[in-house]
Order: C-alpha cells, then structure tokens, then sequence
C-alpha cells in the first residue's frame, strides 16, 4: 500500500517537472509574442498599403482631371460646330455667295464627284458625289426639301473649321460629313481626285454608321479607335447633327496617338514618380508618358484579364500586380481608362519605401522556399508553353507566307460555316490564284518565287478584318474566308486586293523588281443557300477558272450568263 502511494506521488511530480520546462516555457512565450508581433505588424502594412494606395489614386485624379481638362477643350470644339450647324440651319446667311453656290450645287450633284469652293482663303470646300452614289444605300439621303440650305450652312461651318485648324490645334483633322453626298474638311487638298473612295471611306467608318439616331440615341459625343492598318494610330471623336429630328450628318475630329501621347505628358507635368498609361476601352495601348517604348511597363494577357475584371466594377481602384501597383481612372470625356504604374522599386525609392520594406521582410520571412519553388515551376511552365506554343504555330501555319495552312483553314472555315448558318447571316469565300507564277520560278529562281509568295500573302492578310480567315491551300493559290459578307461586299473586298496586289512592285534580285497579278473567284452562301466550306470554295475556284479564261487579273463574283 505505501509503495503504491509513493509511485503516485512520484508520477505526479515528474509531470509537474515537465510541464515546467524552461525551454518550453521559452518556446511558448516565443510563439506567444511571435504570433502578436506578426498581428500588430500586419496592422501597420494595412495601414500604410491604405495610405499608399489614397496616395496613388491621388495621383492619377489629379493628372486624368487635368488630361480631360484638355479633351474637353477638343470636345467642346466639336459640340460648338454641332451648335454652328444646327444655328446654320435654323437661320442660314443671306450671302449671295453662298445662294450662288447652293445654285451650282444643282448644276453638279448628277456628277460623279464635284466641288464648290466659295473663298478657299475663309472657308472650306464642299467635296460630294452624285445623286446615284447616294440612292445605293439606306444610310444616306439627299433630300431636296433640306439639301440648299445644308449646303448652305455647311459653308458657314466651314469658316469656323478653318479658323480653328490654322490656329495651334491639338486635333489632326475636323470635319463635317453629310448623309446626303457631301464632306467638307481641314485637311481637303485644293484637287481632290479622289472625292468618291473617300466619301465612301467617311460613310463606311463606325464613327458615321454609329451615330444614327437607332444607335446614338442621346447623341452624345462618342470615340471611336481605328482597327484597321490604313487608319492605325488615329482616334476619332464624332457627334451626331440633327435639326428638327432629321439626321443631316456627322461632325468629326482625329487625333493622333502622338497627339494624346503629348496630351496625356503635358498632364503629367512634374509628376514623374510612376508611369501613366491611357488605354481604350477594350484595353490597347494608346499613349504612355514612358520617356520611350523600351521603358513602357507591359503587362501580359492574364494581368489586362484582371485590370478589366477589376475596372468593369468600378470607375475608379487599383490592384496589386506582383510588384507593381496600378490604380485606374476612368475619363469624363474619354471613353477609355488612365492607369498609373508605380513599381516596388518606385517605392522603395519614394516615401512610400517602408511599405516595400516590411512586405519584402514578411516576404522573406514566410516564402523563401515557396519563391524558390514558384520561379523553378515558372521556368518549367515557361519553356512549355513556349515550346507547345511554337510547336502549335508550326502546326497551323504556313511558314513561308505565315497564314494558315489547308487544314487550319478548312477546320476554322467549317467552324465559321456552320456559325454564320445558325445565325443566319452571309458567309463568303475567295479564291485567289497568282498569275503566270510558274514563269517567274523558272526565270528568277524559287527564292525569287517565294520572295512573291511571301508579299502576296502580307497583301492579302492586311486587308482583312480580325475575324476574317486566309491560308495558303496550294503552291500560288489563296483562299479567304468571309463570315458574315455578303457576295457583293466579298467582291468589293476580292477587287480591292487585286488593285494592291496589281500595284505592288517586287524586287526579287538586285536591281530586278517585278509586278505580278491575280485572279480572284468569290462565292457566297446566300446564293443557293449552301454553308458547305467545301462546296463555295469549289464554286469560287470555278469562277476563278473563269477569271483565268477571261484574261486574268479580274474578279469573278458570278457565273457567265448571269446578270
């Protein structure tokens, strides 16, 4: 009994030893002050970060308000003319030079272009085109009830436009484009030969087609970005023209990408801590205030995924990318979005330096194996996604003319195919073959043919929209896939590329330039109803034979004996 007694007793002391353990009480004490040190610090970095970032976005509303404060200088330029227009045609002048020339207007609206210049030295010319060019299409009108007395006020718009592009501007061009066959604008030359193509291209542009009163209904300004490569780095700002609900026209102002770069620069003034980006509103580029293109703070198809996710909940915020902290803005008088771009190194360098400081400490601290770990599972990711993504190019691609090959196009031209048949709409085919090609092999050389190949397929792909589809499907022979055009349209398009290829002179040795043609077969759908890939690029190659019999160097959009 006693000896039981003494090994509980012995037990329960041992345990208490235990339990007060120097070391563990040290570790426990440790761990105590460890976990509080961590809170009371994360506090302060919330507390700093939340000033940092009031910092930032203080920042960029100071530079975007004073970017917009010039845009809406152009801006209120262009809702002046708007009001010029509208006053012109409420009270036109009783000048008799401009009765004299709305009086030769009637004399010349038959032809197929004509000008009416009233004093070159105070106001613009008036370019148009005929009567028959404006009864093509819906989108324009000429009504003889309204057209003197636009003509009329267009001249006294004139004097104005005039006045404001020989002073010290900021727009490359204004403009004034009627729906019923008339334009007049700043940079006009004194002939112009072209009067037709152009007007076409001004009625044909979305920042004319989409200020219709179904598409524009509160008539507000809007800003339309050129997509295509002729009109590359221009930004336009246009306003619908309507007086007593009847739209006349379109009042329009370009701006160049170098123009808003200068802008957006003059608004950052002294502030040189970050870098201030100007985007549209699907997120391109538009202008940095980087002092050169090598110094532009890029970000990769993930990082703008999450900008827009961030900024369609918000016209203002910012969000941490890696090292990088970017806040936006959206603009009054833009329709686009200003980001500022501060860097880790920015702010270490800044007064802002604690916050990377102690991040960078916590960084360290907690994720000095999960860094190690992420930049080997990144270098791995990286060479594969390089490598697949070269190995896929290679697989889809032609690798002289860099278009698809013949499977990539048939397998993304059925896809379109079957697209365009659900929903109804045209769906075109070009077939293109080049001319004489195998003479030019066996007088200058295959490099010298593929010198050829290689200018021809860059033809043919830069006068395609972006989700138009071309690929090489033979030696010389091209073939375009059009969803969505309709035969005619598909023919304009087929003509056009002939015209440039027709035009282009090739130097295939020294000293030895060469000019080359094609010949082009177009098919559509809608002709027989019929969405098989395959049986329009046969009906276009049918027709391409024809453009052959026929002497080469044409378009054949429709078989011999049809109107």
């Amino acid at each position: 009994m006693q000896r039981d007694t003494y090994d509980v007793k012995r037990t329960v002391l041992q345990w208490l030893r235990k339990r007060s353990n120097p070391g563990l009480i040290v570790n426990l004490c440790f761990l105590v002050v460890l976990i509080f040190s961590t809170l009371l610090t994360w506090r302060e970095v919330v507390v700093l970060e939340g000033a940092y970032v009031s910092s930032q976005r203080n920042h960029l509303e100071t530079v975007a308000s004073s970017l917009d404060r010039q845009l809406q200088f152009s801006v209120d330029k262009l809702l002046f003319f708007r009001k010029s227009m509208g006053e012109a045609l409420q009270t036109p002048l009783a000048f008799a030079v401009l009765q004299d020339a709305v009086s030769r207007f009637n004399l010349v609206r038959t032809r197929a272009s004509w000008q009416l210049a009233v004093d070159k030295n105070r106001t613009l010319p008036i370019n148009g085109v005929s009567d028959a060019f404006v009864s093509k299409t819906t989108l324009l009108n000429r009504d003889d009830a309204r057209i003197d007395r636009e003509i009329s006020a267009a001249l006294e718009v004139g004097y104005l436009l005039r006045l404001a592009s020989s002073a010290v501007k900021k727009e490359a061009r204004g403009m004034y484009v009627s729906r019923a066959g008339f334009w007049l604008a700043t940079d006009t030359p004194a002939k112009n030969a072209d009067a037709v193509s152009r007007y076409y291209q001004f009625v044909t542009q979305p920042w004319f087609t989409l200020q219709s009163e179904r598409e524009n209904r509160a008539r507000a300004v809007r800003w339309f970005f050129a997509s295509s490569t002729q009109h590359a780095g221009t930004i336009t700002a246009s306003v619908p023209v309507y007086f007593d609900n009847y739209w006349y026209g379109v009042v329009a102002m370009d701006f160049s990408n170098d123009t808003i770069r200068r802008l957006l620069v003059d608004a950052v003034d002294d502030r040189t801590e970050g870098e201030y980006q100007l985007y549209d509103t699907r997120l391109s580029l538009i202008a940095s205030s980087a002092p050169s293109a090598d110094s532009i703070n890029p970000f990769d198809a993930a990082e703008l995924a999450q900008i827009a996710h961030a900024i369609e909940s918000d016209t203002e915020g910012g969000v941490r990318l890696g090292s990088r902290f970017v806040s936006w803005e959206r603009l009054d008088h833009f329709d686009g979005v200003m980001l500022r771009v501060h860097t880790l190194d920015e702010g270490v360098r800044g007064d802002f330096g604690s916050i990377s400081i102690v991040l960078a400490l916590l960084w360290a601290l907690f994720t000095a194996m999960l860094l190690i770990s992420w930049l080997v599972i990144r270098r791995m990711v990286s060479n594969m996604y390089t490598l697949q993504h070269s190995l896929q190019w290679q697989a889809w691609h032609d690798p002289l003319t860099r278009l698809n090959n013949r499977g990539a196009l048939f397998e993304q031209a059925k896809i379109l195919g079957e697209k365009c048949q659900k929903q109804s709409r045209p769906f075109s085919v070009i077939q293109i073959d080049l001319d004489h090609f195998k003479g030019i092999n066996d007088r200058f050389g295959h490099q010298a043919g593929d010198k050829v190949l290689s200018h021809a397929a860059g033809i043919i792909a830069s006068g395609l929209r972006d989700n138009d589809v071309a690929g090489r499907v033979g030696g010389e022979e091209f073939c375009v896939v059009l969803p969505g055009i309709a035969l005619a349209e598909a023919a304009t398009i087929a003509e056009r590329i002939r015209m440039r290829i027709d035009a282009k002179e090739i130097l295939v040795k020294k000293s030895t330039t060469i000019r080359i043609s094609a010949s082009f077969g177009v098919s559509c759908a809608h002709e027989k109803g019929n969405y098989s890939f395959e049986q329009l690029q046969s009906i276009a190659d049918d027709r391409l034979y024809q453009a052959k019999q026929r002497g080469r160097n044409r378009v054949v959009w429709r078989d011999e004996g049809k109107a």
